[in-house]
């Protein structure tokens, strides 16, 4: 199969954005299956970037496989580890999507001492396997929601990313769109037309930066 990322085996774990039908188990899983990639995406409710190195509970989850659909639990499980995830899968690219869980929107400052901790913990166990990876910062939500999610926490969060997770690469997904430009159906989840966007300009980035280390 050609396409940008065929020979690629890429292992996606991330949070509720990637937990619910039509959010981005479906569309960045297709986006870069479509681009030729093997894919195996594994998304969990509500989780921090430790709760896939220490096996913890997630309130729902959902796994999908290559060409397969999704199946999703809608139900307290244990979480998934990374270490297991890559080797049942393989990997040889690691995509992260996980911010919004750690931005700590409800809280006067950022707690960047605990997010850092929490991401290099991750990052450690990905790159001590030798395998390359791809974090993917926050998009824009509704600042006057039960989220909090501000423009300014929001870019100050990616920002402290972009900072912190080499030598993993950095999709900043603020520049996908303008602030309020993808509607959101509860402050911080998008409706189904902006998951296809955000999968869609993800995949994009990631091909961007496969050419750009060839």
């Amino acid at each position: 199969m050609g396409g940008a990322l065929a020979g690629l085996v890429i292992l996606v774990i991330g949070d509720s954005h990637m937990s619910s039908a039509d959010h981005l188990v479906t569309t960045l899983h297709d986006a870069l299956t479509s681009e030729g990639a093997s894919v195996n995406t594994y998304g969990m409710c509500a989780t921090n970037a430790a709760d896939w190195v220490y096996k913890v509970t997630a309130p729902c989850r959902a796994e999908r496989h290559g060409n397969t659909g999704a199946t999703y639990t809608k139900a307290v499980s244990p979480t998934w580890v990374l270490s297991d995830l890559v080797a049942q899968n393989r990997p040889n690219l690691v995509i992260v999507e996980l911010a919004d869980t750690m931005a700590g929107y409800d809280k006067p400052e950022l707690p960047r001492a605990w997010i850092y901790d929490q991401v290099r913990q991750l990052i450690g166990r990905i790159t001590a396997q030798h395998i390359s990876c791809v974090w993917v910062g926050p998009t824009w939500g509704k600042p006057d929601s039960g989220y909090h999610k501000t423009v300014a926490r929001v870019k100050e969060m990616s920002d402290f990313l972009s900072q912190i997770v080499p030598p993993c690469g950095y999709v900043d997904s603020t520049k996908f769109a303008r602030p309020g430009e993808w509607p959101t159906v509860d402050g911080q989840h998008l409706t189904a037309a902006g998951y296809r966007k955000w999968g869609a300009d993800i995949a994009a980035a990631i091909v961007q930066m496969r050419r750009e280390s060839h």
